[in-house]
């Protein structure tokens, strides 16, 4: 009796190591490079340099301005009274001050604008390796382009091309 049951444990053991002996599927994909090829990264990045380029012209606008009036304060600040050579040197730092609320303005302006045009895409990259990862069964899909897997081995299915169709 005691035989049969070390026999029966054994055999219950055997079939669910069996069980979870499943064989693990894992996958990588390098993102950056579906990034890059995408269209809508291209139109992205031609949008946001043309938001770029419109914050650059007014700021160049603004900078002349400055450039002007500090020109002008340099040239007679040695003949002009007291209230004037102060009032100038007020409205040049305020001009200053003005540059640089701008500048800071326009790099959260561009921050945002990136983030708006990207997000998109980036939810589209995601759902192209979710669907591939439920197709083919993988338990992980490691970005490759982050730097963060290490090691794969040639078992890892490159889900690159995959996700490449998903995303036409």
């Amino acid at each position: 009796m005691r035989f049969i049951k070390t026999i029966a444990i054994a055999c219950l053991l055997l079939i669910t190591s069996a069980i979870t002996a499943q064989e693990l599927k894992f996958g990588h994909v390098n993102v950056q490079e579906l990034i890059m090829e995408l269209p809508d990264k291209k139109d992205a990045d031609t949008k946001l340099q043309a938001e770029a380029q419109i914050l650059q012209d007014r700021l160049k606008v603004m900078s002349e301005e400055h450039e002007k009036k500090y020109r002008d304060y340099i040239a007679q600040r040695e003949t002009m009274p007291e209230l004037i050579r102060t009032t100038m040197e007020k409205e040049i730092q305020d001009i200053e001050q003005r540059l640089q609320n701008y500048q800071l303005m326009a790099q959260q302006t561009l921050q945002k604008k990136e983030q708006e045009l990207y997000q998109p895409i980036l939810e589209k990259v995601q759902r192209a390796i979710d669907a591939v990862g439920q197709e083919q069964g993988l338990i992980y899909i490691f970005d490759i382009s982050s730097q963060v897997v290490l090691y794969h081995s040639e078992k890892s299915l490159d889900c690159g091309p995959l996700v490449k169709a998903k995303l036409k």
